[in-house]
């Protein structure tokens, strides 16, 4: 089964991962941005800026939802190979 697998085919979860890496690294950063006021003594941002935070759970639950899905497509690639032979 590998020897038929293109280097750089795309799979169906591909899409998702890349979309919850990066939505997770603007929740990364907005978490820096948003932290560092308290950390430097400065006075904190509005507690709207916090909820921009929450990106970094939602970018991990977006790519799990990827790898999930490129999982599932795999398995079920599998059993149509084995159900070939």
């Amino acid at each position: 089964m590998r020897d038929k697998t293109q280097a750089n085919s795309a799979e169906p979860g591909d899409r998702l991962v890349r979309t919850g890496g990066i939505v997770f690294f603007v929740g990364a950063v907005a978490t820096l941005v948003t932290v560092a006021p308290m950390l430097l003594g400065k006075s904190p941002f509005p507690v709207y800026m916090f909820g921009l935070s929450m990106l970094m759970g939602v970018g991990f639950l977006i790519a799990a939802a990827g790898v999930l899905r490129t999982a599932a497509a795999q398995r079920r690639r599998a059993r149509s190979a084995q159900s070939a032979q």
